[in-house]
């Protein structure tokens, strides 16, 4: 393995773990801060929400964008207004500014990580790039391990407030690595003319590739599962089971565990069976763990170590899907990879949203609706790989 290889899966990881740490380290905050701000569960599951859209939609622009000028100009430009969507963020008011602020966040955080998924596929393709994306993955690991407990470590000397600082402090280390770490992979002889036409010719050649979509939605459904978790999570555990926020921090820390750790076996799985075949054998194990967690919760199991240890279980099988689904998807499309790539994340983005919209309506303090979202993502994944990927291409992969 080259230095080069782990160079870029460093600056790669930590670029794209932006978005995420805005996620991950203000979560043991929530519960705060619907207190300090005097505002509802719902209102403050909001800030997570809006955070969601903003991070899905917007990366249909910075895609196309970066096909056109080079990966580094938008991504200078997202982590900017990230940073400055943070700084709004910890001089908040108010729910409602707060909600407008986290908006902002995920303007400038849709940026970070479209375009590193973009630099995967200038890069490499097949196992390389999936062997790549689970590097990246490693490091992105950082934000579910360690953002909670910084979070949690700022939360309770400092107040919630802190944590948006801290953010912002991670922004302007990531400006730096771009200005001097990562090279442009997207050389001007290969950047493409986009225009409204353009685009829009794009995005339709995409959405008219059935196995594009499919790929896309196996991933998307499969992050859901985990944003419905992000959403209740710290209710449940901190509100419900009584965690203190740094409890909430570890043991959010080893629920992750199991999808980082996973994750890194994705490349060598993929060049020993063939990605297609990884992913519909991760998937259908994914769903059939948690269909026997909804069992059990939903029989009255109220046990914080068993939840725990079904989560561990199925999260680590996602851990298999994600990376996985994300190479296989930009594998055709190669002269396009910003818009697919861009494509891909909006549409997963707004999936996660709608779900978390799903999971918060059904909210009641307990374990069983985030469990219940978690299955229903997990069934629908399945299905959606079983009309995707044909038995004969996992076949004649696993043959090669």
């Amino acid at each position: 393995m080259t230095t080069s290889f782990i160079r870029n899966a460093l600056v790669l990881g930590l670029l794209s773990a932006i978005g995420p740490f805005a996620i991950d380290m203000y979560l043991p905050a929530l519960p705060t801060i619907a207190a300090d701000l005097h505002a509802s569960t719902a209102a403050t599951q909001m800030t997570l929400m809006i955070f969601f859209i903003a991070f899905g939609v917007c990366q249909i622009v910075y895609g196309p964008v970066s096909d056109m000028v080079g990966r580094k100009p938008p991504l200078y430009f997202g982590i900017v207004v990230f940073a400055l969507g943070g700084i709004g963020c910890g001089l908040s008011p108010s729910i409602e500014w707060l909600i407008f602020f986290r908006f902002v966040q995920g303007l400038g955080a849709a940026a970070v990580m479209v375009i590193p998924r973009a630099i995967i596929r200038d890069l490499h393709t097949g196992a390389d790039a999936t062997r790549l994306m689970s590097l990246i993955m490693l490091v992105f690991s950082v934000s579910p391990i360690l953002a909670p407990l910084t979070g949690s470590a700022l939360i309770v000397p400092f107040g919630w407030r802190a944590v948006f600082v801290a953010v912002t402090i991670a922004a302007i280390f990531s400006f730096l690595l771009v200005a001097f770490v990562l090279k442009e992979t997207r050389p001007p002889e290969e950047r493409v003319e986009v225009s409204v036409r353009s685009v829009l010719d794009g995005f339709g050649i995409l959405l008219r590739d059935w196995r594009f979509l499919g790929l896309t939605f196996i991933g998307g459904f499969g992050m859901s599962s985990f944003f419905a978790f992000l959403a209740s999570s710290s209710f449940v555990y901190i509100g419900h089971f009584g965690l203190t926020p740094t409890q909430y921090s570890l043991a959010f820390s080893v629920n992750a565990i199991g999808f980082i750790g996973a994750s890194q076996f994705s490349g060598y799985l993929a060049e020993r069976f063939g990605i297609a075949r990884v992913v519909s054998v991760a998937v259908t194990c994914y769903t059939a763990m948690s269909a026997v967690m909804f069992a059990v919760i939903a029989s009255g199991v109220d046990n914080l170590a068993v939840l725990m240890a079904l989560l561990f279980v199925a999260f680590a099988w996602l851990g298999l899907v994600i990376p996985s689904t994300m190479v296989l998807s930009l594998e055709d499309h190669g002269p396009i990879a910003g818009m697919a790539s861009a494509l891909g994340g909006t549409l997963q983005m707004i999936t996660g949203a709608v779900m978390i919209v799903v999971a918060s309506a059904f909210f009641n303090g307990k374990a069983l609706p985030m469990v219940a979202t978690i299955a229903a993502c997990a069934v629908i994944a399945f299905v959606l790989t079983r009309l995707t990927l044909r038995p004969n291409e996992t076949a004649s992969q696993l043959a090669e």
